[in-house]
């Protein structure tokens, strides 16, 4: 995981506040704004987007880097596959 925190993300979301499926529209309308190969880092702080942003992720192609949490702030880590 240390590898995340070192990770320069190329668009940062910040959907802390929403709830679902907040994050995810969040995501969702932000990653067409980066290129493939790009990182998105979304900031969370609904607990069902640990899950719900993997599976997004899997459905659509994109590749989940992981995640990070902090004082009950989520970091989650996409890369634009295509």
């Amino acid at each position: 995981m240390s590898e995340l925190q070192n990770i320069k993300a190329d668009k940062v979301v910040d959907a802390r506040g929403t709830s679902c499926p907040g994050p995810i529209l969040a995501a969702k309308k932000s990653i067409a704004e980066i290129e493939p190969g790009q990182v998105m880092e979304v900031l969370a702080s609904d607990a069902g987007t640990k899950k719900d942003l993997p599976a997004w992720c899997k459905k659509t192609g994109h590749e989940f880097m992981g995640m990070l949490e902090d004082a009950g702030d989520i970091k989650l880590y996409i890369k634009r596959m295509k």
